[in-house]
């Protein structure tokens, strides 16, 4: 009989004061629980093996020499882990009152559970509504923008109509946040874990899709809760070449690998119709909106990156894809940065 109920998996890059609190929340709410902590530093030498030896002795801590991505990471704590459950976990997340085990007790009761996700919070406990999503098709990326998510928060093509239910009761969705996901060892490791093809962001949706085309369900949990603290950083990841384009070239990813190279060209296609759309606005907009110009500046410097991206022109973002010998210790292994 495993002795491990629960594998915590936290991959850290740059974030050693995040995950220290995410470990102490941790210990200090899983008391009733068999569990270990495994703690991947993705080659960003910040202190955190450091930090862990002195605070958190009983923690495994893994020091990758490269940076193997968020799934190369993931996967490589996956294969060292020993729990019957497995409980992939961003840093700068604190969990709440008895989260783990309410999510523990959910995947062990719903016989057709593959993987549950808790209800995220904001850092000012107000709901994160990216708990729970639907899977990139062509059309909620083309209509994808914060006004219509506010305006229309019960879509069916958002993926979160579940949030805004009354009740408690655990519902099947689409795609739950990468923030928080658990899952039982024997579904993740029936799909082989996390694809290593993303370098970054959509990972999360791809490892919930293989797990449903495995035969599993994916459910959100309302009653348990945890703080994700990312989402205040928003603005400025708009801001940033980085993550700007790295999140289409992975959604582009993700289309090839699941719904082929005509579909993912015809979201490059959208993707820029929708990208010159807005910089037409943008520019439009801007001589009559002087007390918004630097935001409309910035907003037009984005679309004009995207616009770039859509048309070949960011070649380095592709190469950002991990290399064979990356993959390989996927293989190996059974088999960067956090959400």
């Amino acid at each position: 009989m495993n002795s491990v109920d629960l594998s915590i998996i936290i991959v850290n890059w740059k974030s050693s004061e995040y995950t220290h609190q995410c470990l102490k929340s941790i210990y200090a709410n899983s008391s009733s629980l068999r569990i270990e902590t495994i703690v991947v530093d993705n080659a960003s030498f910040d202190g955190c093996g450091e930090m862990i030896a002195k605070e958190f002795p009983q923690a495994t801590f893994i020091q990758s020499e490269i940076n193997l991505g968020f799934a190369g990471a993931n996967n490589l704590a996956f294969k060292r882990s020993q729990g019957r459950a497995i409980l992939f976990l961003n840093p700068d997340t604190e969990v709440q009152g008895e989260a783990l085990q309410t999510l523990m007790s959910n995947l062990d009761s719903i016989g057709d559970a593959g993987m549950v996700g808790a209800r995220l919070l904001n850092s000012d406990f107000s709901l994160q509504t990216t708990c729970v999503v639907a899977l990139p098709s062509i059309l909620n990326t083309t209509l994808n923008s914060e006004f219509l998510r506010r305006k229309f928060p019960r879509w069916t093509i958002w993926g979160m109509r579940p949030l805004f239910a009354d009740g408690n009761t655990p519902v099947p969705v689409e795609a739950i946040s990468g923030a928080c996901m658990l899952g039982r060892r024997e579904a993740i490791a029936a799909v082989d874990g996390f694809t290593s093809d993303y370098f970054m962001y959509s990972e999360d949706m791809d490892l919930c899709l293989k797990i449903r085309k495995a035969g599993w369900k994916i459910y959100y949990v309302p009653e348990a809760k945890i703080v994700h603290h990312a989402a205040r950083s928003s603005a400025e990841r708009d801001e940033n070449d980085f993550s700007t384009l790295m999140t289409r070239e992975s959604l582009m990813r993700f289309m090839e690998l699941h719904r082929g190279r005509g579909h993912a060209s015809v979201y490059r296609l959208t993707t820029a119709v929708v990208a010159i759309g807005r910089i037409v606005l943008l520019s439009l907009a801007v001589p009559f909106r002087p007390q918004r110009r630097q935001g409309s500046l910035r907003a037009l410097k984005k679309w004009t990156r995207v616009v770039a991206w859509c048309f070949g022109l960011t070649p380095w973002v592709a190469q950002q894809r991990p290399e064979p010998a990356l993959s390989a210790g996927r293989a190996a292994a059974m088999s960067n940065h956090s959400h």
